[in-house]
């Protein structure tokens, strides 16, 4: 997340050199005045209790039923058999989150790919993106990782037996991580394992202060002003391609409120600060980073891999096994998956889904931690 704008204060003194302490205070009321009148706004949650359910249509979609009533678009992709189409039990099974300002259709490709080595993908549109309900309003840390949890269960029910791992990419990441707790119950707690790309982790802590001075003043005053990033010069991935389908696509937010923003920043927040709770995981976890991501920067997530117990990569014999595995890409930008290369990315997950203990086949493992610390 960037912050495009830019504020400068000035003042004249007076004639005697003394401060304009009356406008100084006229404009301290006013501001006050505002954080009074407004403040960030949640989306509201749907008006029934119901057991949660996957609901599936035809042509590889339907609804994900959330806790509150919510009906929120699903997407699947599943393995077939070659010769008739139908269906078959996959060998495992992938329950993902997509990214801020994007949707379930984030993981087309990958979806695709993995059906293909018999992996089933299971995507919804969350709370505030995409096709479902108040699109653009932020729905809060507690709702999202509500949803996280339930989506997960539900597949575990679908698929007694199967091998299930929880899959999120950037603010998808920072939700998994946020459902993280001590309780032996959690959903990462049920699942086989979890697969974070670029995980968005750039939590206050790791920010400037005038960006978090900024964001808070605006949120708190202006909480409805959309912003574009036009002018950032941020690039997500090398493939333009991909870039301007996005650019196309209608169900990808474009214009962003502020408090959707600032909410953000608050996920970021809880899913740094869950990152001492990985050593607890029973699961193991695969971490994947491109140098070249200009979405996350390096410095949070240098932060957050400090709070992890050792990886795997490679050091001193290491074969890339271990509880955690960090892979690195030298070319790889924020939208790992998507990028030119992302075939790389996806056999790397595809491989360690079915081994989490062997080396990636990409070799990113190789001296992963020692070639992001060039980097900062």
């Amino acid at each position: 997340m960037r912050i495009p704008w830019s504020c400068s204060i000035s003042g004249k003194a007076s004639a005697r050199g003394t401060p304009p302490y009356p406008a100084i205070l006229s404009a301290l009321l006013l501001v006050l005045l505002l954080i009074s009148c407004a403040t960030p706004r949640v989306a509201a949650p749907g008006g029934e209790s119901v057991v949660p359910a996957l609901v599936e249509g035809y042509s590889g979609e339907g609804y994900f039923l959330a806790r509150d009533g919510r009906e929120l678009p699903l997407r699947m992709w599943l393995p077939q058999e070659k010769n008739d189409q139908s269906q078959v039990v996959p060998g495992a099974v992938i329950a993902a989150l997509h990214g801020f300002n994007d949707y379930s259709n984030a993981f087309e490709t990958t979806g695709i790919f993995l059906a293909r080595r018999g992996i089933a993908t299971y995507a919804f549109d969350q709370r505030g993106f995409g096709a479902g309900p108040q699109a653009g309003l932020w729905a809060g840390v507690t709702a999202m990782t509500n949803d996280a949890h339930d989506f997960v269960r539900v597949l575990r029910r679908r698929y007694p037996g199967v091998p299930l791992f929880f899959l999120g990419e950037s603010m998808g990441a920072a939700v998994i991580m946020a459902s993280m707790t001590e309780d032996a119950s959690s959903s990462v707690a049920a699942v086989d394992g979890v697969i974070l790309l670029a995980p968005a982790v750039w939590a206050r802590e790791t920010m400037n202060p005038f960006q978090v001075g900024m964001l808070w003043l605006v949120a708190h005053t202006m909480p409805g002003v959309q912003l574009t990033g036009q002018g950032l010069r941020i690039r997500a991935s090398d493939n333009n391609a991909m870039l301007r389908a996005l650019s196309a696509d209608p169900l990808v937010i474009k214009e962003t409120r502020v408090d959707a923003m600032y909410g953000l920043s608050n996920l970021m927040d809880a899913a740094l600060a869950s990152a001492p709770l990985v050593a607890k995981m029973r699961a193991p976890m695969l971490i994947l980073y491109g140098r070249r991501d200009e979405v996350i920067p390096i410095e949070p997530v240098a932060v957050m891999l400090e709070r992890l117990p050792d990886t795997g990569d490679g050091n001193d014999g290491d074969d890339g096994g271990g509880e955690i595995t960090l892979g690195v890409y030298d070319r790889g930008f924020h939208m790992l998956t998507r990028d030119l290369q992302g075939w790389r990315v996806m056999e790397d997950m595809a491989a360690w889904i079915a081994d989490p203990a062997a080396p990636l086949p990409s070799g990113a493992h190789m001296r992963a931690r020692e070639r992001l610390a060039e980097d900062e």
